[in-house]
């Protein structure tokens, strides 16, 4: 059958955010220098197993590769170079807009890049947009025909809509509860004009917690029996000291 493209959308985007979890889960752990103790730490804005970050990436290839037929060029070699390369714009831009509503807005650096050679606001850099690049370019040849697969098992199965639209309900409440915690971060960032970083946070807590042999929740990386504002302090007088 025929879907609409809506329905299409929300599919991919509720696999797309628990795949990205998954990948976020497995780079932070054996390979990010953001956690040199190789701690399983949950990744994202959000509780749940999800990073809507990537969903939205999912919709943004998928709808890149889909502007394939529209192409102007004869050759196949420069419509996939003019794909990958729109696509690497798309995400670059993506990526652009969410660090900079997060930095604006709410005073949070969830990556950066300031290290990186070329970055505009250690936001985006060079380095990564190659990397989308050849994202896309892996979606393209790798990912989009089995999606293809997964939307014609969609369109004979449409009852699964129901557990998109469940997938849906729940992370909405995961994210206005996320907001809430952001909400209180950004307060405090503000109060103490500083700019908190994400990661990091986590990563304090986390090792707070194994100091004290205190049980640490995976899926509340931000609670523990201290207050959150007592890690806060600690990460700023860190960063004083540093200066």
């Amino acid at each position: 059958g025929h879907m609409n493209q809506p329905l299409i959308l929300a599919y991919l985007f509720f696999m797309g955010s628990v795949a990205g979890w998954v990948i976020e889960l497995i780079f932070r752990r054996f390979f990010s220098s953001a956690n040199p103790e190789r701690k399983w730490i949950n990744p994202g804005f959000c509780t749940g197993p999800w990073v809507p970050l990537y969903g939205l990436g999912l919709d943004a290839m998928y709808l890149i590769v889909s502007l394939e037929k529209y192409s102007a060029f004869e050759s196949v070699f420069a419509t996939r170079a003019a794909l990958f390369l729109t696509g690497a714009a798309a995400m670059t831009a993506i990526e652009y807009i969410a660090g900079m509503l997060s930095l604006k807005l709410l005073h949070v650096r969830l990556w950066d890049y300031s290290g990186q050679w070329g970055n505009v606001q250690g936001i985006i850099c060079p380095k990564f947009s190659a990397a989308w690049a050849a994202l896309v370019a892996v979606y393209y040849f790798f990912i989009h025909p089995y999606i293809l697969d997964a939307l014609a098992w969609l369109s004979r199965n449409l009852a699964f809509s129901f557990f998109i639209g469940l997938f849906f309900g729940v992370f909405i409440i995961d994210a206005a509860n996320s907001a809430g915690l952001i909400v209180k971060l950004r307060r405090y960032a503000a109060e103490h004009e500083a700019e908190l970083r994400w990661e990091q946070i986590k990563a304090r807590v986390r090792a707070w917690q194994d100091a004290k042999h205190e049980r640490a929740h995976f899926f509340r990386p931000f609670s523990s029996s201290r207050p959150l504002r007592d890690h806060l302090a600690d990460i700023l007088s860190d960063a004083a000291c540093r200066r």
